[in-house]
């Protein structure tokens, strides 16, 4: 119903074809890194039982942040206690 909607618009008005994209593609750029940080993330977790703290799994050389500016976790050495 709401395709058909603006399929309607975009033929009477095909100058709101790019508005449509883009507001298209950034609903579905933000449901994909929702679900990204609902899958990936180690804040996150899902299976209590087998898994109840992931964030103590992690090494110090994972990256888990999408995007890291100067930052190498190649060379980062562990430097907490094992839990």
């Amino acid at each position: 119903m709401v395709l058909s909607t603006i399929l309607t618009h975009a033929k009477k008005h095909p100058a709101l074809i790019p508005l449509f994209v883009i507001i298209g593609s950034g609903g579905v750029g933000a449901s994909l890194y929702l679900m990204r940080l609902a899958m990936f993330n180690p804040d996150v977790s899902w299976d209590k039982k087998n898994n109840p703290e992931p964030w103590n799994k992690m090494a110090p050389n994972d990256q888990y942040k999408l995007f890291s500016v100067n930052m190498d976790y190649s060379s980062l050495k562990k430097d907490r206690p094992d839990f």
